[in-house]
């Protein structure tokens, strides 16, 4: 095991040789774009999943209170790891391993029943709770704005433009309920036709339309029997007009800014095509 987790702290590596003293691993599955490292290991004819962050990391605090609050819906039907072991300051987790394959890059990814399976999961997690919060669209604003302070490629007419219209924003309460804040086909495990839900780094209470974001960008805008399928899976759809609006220039902004940080190309562009289409334009040229 040693090679492969020469990268973790002391701490991280002392209590991993407690909890799985026999361990070895079977596949590395980083992503390698963000300080987490994630490993899939074998224990005494067991297999889990071994995440770590480093001391960057943001995410692994998220995951762990999902996981004590909130996943049981999925987890009481193995339809989502369950924690077997974790330590919040170490920021070190084991779950038990969930079998299956990515529905990115699949063929299960364009296919209906998938994403009915996906709708029906999510409104499990949102069901369990539901909160009013003043406080929540003042907090989102703010933050959009923090990430246009940070460095980015959005044109600076375009920044302006944004700063203005985030900045005359309304503050109307919020309905939260628990969101998984990254919902789409790269979180998703399909195995023998069955979805499973993973990475719940980006857990928070949210609306619950903030976790369709994803995959109104990219699978519903594709493909509206996808949409329809969800939908049927989930239930009503939860986004209002001008609350959903806000969400979707919000996502945008955070993508194009997060990927540029991270040097994930793709992903920025992606997020420049979100921001145009948000705001009614056509995608502008980065600035080099």
């Amino acid at each position: 095991m040693q090679n492969r987790v020469d990268g973790l702290s002391h701490r991280q590596q002392q209590l991993l040789r407690a909890w799985l003293p026999t361990a070895e691993v079977v596949a590395d599955h980083s992503w390698g774009l963000v300080g987490t490292t994630v490993l899939e290991l074998r224990h005494e004819a067991q297999r889990y999943i071994v995440k770590a962050g480093d001391e960057n990391d943001r995410h692994l605090a998220r995951e762990i209170q999902a996981h004590h609050r909130w996943l049981r819906p999925w987890t009481s039907i193995g339809r989502a790891p369950e924690l077997v072991h974790a330590d919040h300051d170490a920021k070190l987790i084991v779950t038990r391993y969930v079998p299956g394959r990515l529905v990115q890059g699949t063929d299960a990814e364009h296919e209906p029943h998938t994403y009915r399976q996906a709708g029906e999961l999510l409104a499990c997690l949102h069901e369990q709770a539901s909160i009013d919060d003043t406080g929540f669209e003042a907090r989102e604003r703010e933050k959009t704005l923090r990430w246009l302070d940070k460095p980015h490629r959005i044109d600076p007419d375009v920044v302006l433009r944004l700063r203005r219209m985030v900045e005359s924003w309304p503050t109307p309460p919020s309905r939260l309920v628990p969101t998984h804040g990254d919902w789409q086909p790269r979180n998703w495990l399909i195995h023998e036709e069955t979805v499973s839900a993973l990475d719940f780094g980006h857990f928070d209470l949210r609306p619950a339309f903030s976790d369709l974001a994803r995959l109104a960008e990219k699978q519903f805008r594709a493909d509206a029997a996808l949409e329809a399928a969800f939908f049927d899976g989930y239930g009503a759809d939860p986004r209002e007009q001008a609350a959903w609006q806000r969400n979707r220039i919000r996502a945008a902004v955070g993508t194009a800014v997060w990927a540029y940080h991270v040097g994930d190309e793709t992903f920025e562009r992606q997020g420049h095509r979100m921001l145009a289409e948000a705001l009614g334009g056509e995608p502008h040229r980065y600035r080099r």
